[in-house]
């Protein structure tokens, strides 16, 4: 198993692509502290694992409360003796118009996607480096909506695209210190979030640009944060691994035969 004896932090563990990222870490062999903002879910999500041979451990955290984040990694790497991994998988998601998103929006979408990301992010890094991790990864869960200007991403589009760009401050800053930052930018995912917030309009205009023209799973984007996790991964750092079914990479895009 490629993570045995290692401890691995997720972030959003609870639901979504956290709790596919969190299962696969379990499932090869790593520690898994689950850090979610709602006990109960982090809770149950953490029995399943139990269930199933795993271990791993839930946390309660709201991302966006600075000094909770900071006790809780703090707690779990002296807990676990040391940290090797963190996934910043927690996130909101809002889906309005430029001139309809209030201040108010626009600080609560970035107070948990880009500022809750970075301290989580520092506060393991921290720890990594004191304890004298030499192979620690840091991985943050990004979109395709901090790449492209899409309509409704006034808010949601500028904190990934935030997040993007420290991603790369925080590969440049701790590379000669034996921390690989990659971050992924999934497309679009069938997670609860996405069911909720993602209007018949938005499927129908996926349904035209994903050039594989389908919504992801979840464990699409696991498979890619194990990987960038993994010792596979050693010389990548900096990088942002698109999860999108071709999205980014497509121009002009319909049936080849009705050009």
């Amino acid at each position: 198993m490629r993570f045995q004896g290692l401890h691995a932090i997720v972030t959003g563990a609870g639901s979504g692509i956290g709790a596919a990222i969190a299962r696969r870490f379990a499932e090869e062999g790593a520690f898994v502290t689950c850090i979610d903002i709602a006990r109960d879910r982090a809770e149950r999500f953490v029995a399943g694992i139990a269930a199933s041979s795993g271990a791993a451990s839930a946390v309660a955290v709201d991302i966006a409360d600075g000094a909770a984040v900071t006790a809780a990694i703090e707690s779990a790497a002296e807990t676990r003796a040391g940290l090797d991994i963190l996934v910043n998988s927690a996130g909101l998601g809002l889906e309005r118009p430029f001139l309809e998103t209030s201040a108010e929006d626009f600080e609560k979408i970035l107070s948990v996607n880009l500022i809750g990301a970075f301290r989580c992010a520092q506060v393991a890094a921290t720890e990594m480096l004191r304890r004298g991790t030499t192979a620690g990864r840091l991985i943050n869960i990004a979109s395709i909506s901090g790449q492209r200007g899409g309509v409704g991403r006034a808010a949601y589009g500028a904190s990934k695209a935030g997040l993007i760009n420290l991603t790369q401050v925080m590969a440049v800053e701790l590379a000669e210190r034996g921390i690989t930052v990659n971050a992924i930018a999934p497309g679009p995912i069938e997670t609860d979030m996405v069911r909720e917030i993602h209007t018949s309009e938005t499927r129908d205009a996926y349904a035209v640009y994903v050039p594989q023209r389908r919504y992801g799973d979840v464990d699409d984007v696991a498979a890619a944060a194990l990987f960038l996790a993994s010792q596979d991964a050693g010389y990548i750092t900096g990088h942002v691994l698109n999860v999108d079914g071709g999205f980014h990479a497509a121009g002009l895009n319909f049936p080849a035969g009705d050009q």
